[in-house]
């Protein structure tokens, strides 16, 4: 499924002395990546080039297609304790996302992964590694049936749904809502190819259904509680709006600065950057 175009401006949720989160739109990568071209931009150098060069330390990471908040650091020592935070589960990440059928109120997934290998992208990765524990709990927020024949059924049932992953494997909400039945729309590569095009057909819809919309941790080197918030994207709110469901997600927020997408003239040290952290969901 195509990306949306990017946006002129990055929203900044947060900034500190130590600390720097966006809300990231779908399709703009987090970091270099070898699966795309080398001046693709990215949120580490677009962040890079708002700082004036400084260095950004990355600290947890999002799939390139999902949407939301995201969180830097500035500071290496502030890093070094929040991907301790990250590694000892001690950030509470909350999702929204949009499956197919109507999924039950509310359970927790508690199904092993085993590391799905990109051969570019995870090309120095270990091969070898064993399934890791990985643990969603969700909740439905709202459903719909649209009068749409899909496959041998007269409509097309879908659900408004929260996910709070307790471990952070590669692609993991996406692949749970596979494990349980109910995949993401929009999803290309875990959802259901069918209902990709019936939202592409009918509502014109270019990306996945996956928002990053609360990180809550406490600060660092403050020890004060933060919880970040970001809001779906426009055209997400547009979508949902007729089926009564804007009362479910954020859609506002207090905008506390913005940075222009970085220019073509990406350096050959920004795109060498490489990632030591494990992929968010």
């Amino acid at each position: 499924m195509s990306e949306l175009p990017l946006p002129a401006e990055l929203d900044i949720l947060y900034e500190d002395d130590a600390l720097i989160a966006v809300n990231k739109p779908s399709g703009l990568l987090v970091h270099p990546s070898w699966i795309a071209p080398r001046r693709t931009p990215h949120c580490v150098g677009m962040i890079k080039r708002y700082l004036d060069g400084a260095t950004v330390h990355t600290i947890h990471r999002l799939d390139r297609a999902t949407s939301g908040v995201i969180l830097f650091g500035k500071q290496k020592e502030a890093s070094r304790l929040m991907n301790e935070a990250f590694a000892e589960r001690r950030v509470r990440k909350t999702y929204l996302c949009v499956v197919r059928g109507y999924a039950d109120e509310e359970d927790v997934i508690d199904h092993a992964l085993k590391l799905k290998y990109d051969k570019q992208d995870d090309r120095r990765t270990r091969q070898d590694k064993p399934a890791q524990d990985a643990v969603t709990a969700y909740r439905r927020l709202a459903t719909v049936e649209l009068p749409i024949p899909i496959g041998q059924y007269p409509a097309a049932r879908y659900s408004l749904v929260e996910c709070k992953p307790h471990t952070g494997r590669k692609h993991q909400i996406r692949r749970h809502m596979k494990h349980i039945f109910h995949p993401i729309v929009g999803d290309s590569k875990h959802g259901d190819g069918r209902h990709n095009t019936l939202w592409r057909d009918n509502f014109g819809l270019q990306r996945l259904l996956l928002m990053a919309t609360e990180l809550s941790f406490h600060h660092p080197l403050t020890g004060e509680h933060i919880t970040l918030k970001a809001p779906v994207a426009p055209e997400v709110d547009q979508l949902l709006q007729p089926f009564g469901w804007q009362d479910c997600y954020p859609t506002v927020q207090t905008r506390i600065g913005v940075m222009p997408l970085q220019s073509e003239q990406e350096t050959e040290e920004e795109a060498a950057l490489e990632l030591q952290t494990e992929e968010s969901p």
